[in-house]
């Protein structure tokens, strides 16, 4: 995910939701070193979660976040890999989603969470009983409309795009992420 947001998303101005957006957002807008602000913004997330997804959750997630920062460090240190998409913003938004969804599929599935807004959007399914792609998608668009502070109107539509496809593919792991939650408040 960390090579995702350098690579994609930071070079191609296109942004997701949750903490990640957030994070960009505060980068873009106050110059916030988003390796320190992401794991704090997680934190806060994770904090509320505990009660509901017991401390195993909150190991896991832990453990996710810390190690998302790190690499985000490093991404952030060596620079970008790839040639910017810049120009090809449906190709950004489409790689970048794809990027950040299986990323962050793949540690639902083993019980955590990749960030702060995971956390949060699993809180959001839980409360409300809606599916997990709903919960993401309304999070991450009160985040979009933050962006749209630094984000030109024109290009917003490759973060709702890019935002879409991560939700979606997010969504796929529902399965084992409600056997886990039921696991862990049972």
């Amino acid at each position: 995910m960390a090579f995702t947001v350098v690579n994609v998303h930071m070079q191609a101005d296109i942004t997701e939701g949750g903490v990640l957006g957030l994070s960009l957002f505060l980068y873009k807008i106050f110059n916030l070193d988003p390796s320190y602000i992401s794991p704090i913004l997680d934190f806060m997330c994770f904090a509320a979660a505990i009660s509901l997804f017991g401390k195993t959750f909150l190991k896991k997630t832990a453990l996710a976040s810390l190690l998302f920062g790190l690499f985000y460090k490093i991404f952030l240190s060596l620079g970008a890999f790839i040639p910017t998409l810049y120009d090809f913003p449906v190709i950004a938004a489409i790689v970048g989603g794809i990027g950040i969804g299986i990323g962050c599929g793949l540690v639902v599935t083993e019980g955590g969470a990749a960030g702060g807004d995971d956390a949060l959007a699993l809180m959001l399914s839980h409360k409300f009983k809606i599916n997990i792609s709903k919960a993401y998608l309304f999070s991450d668009f009160v985040i979009l409309a933050l962006s749209l502070t630094y984000i030109p109107m024109s290009r917003i539509f490759f973060s709702l795009l890019t935002t879409f496809v991560s939700s979606t593919l997010i969504g796929q792991f529902e399965i084992n992420l409600k056997g886990y939650s039921q696991n862990q408040t049972a």
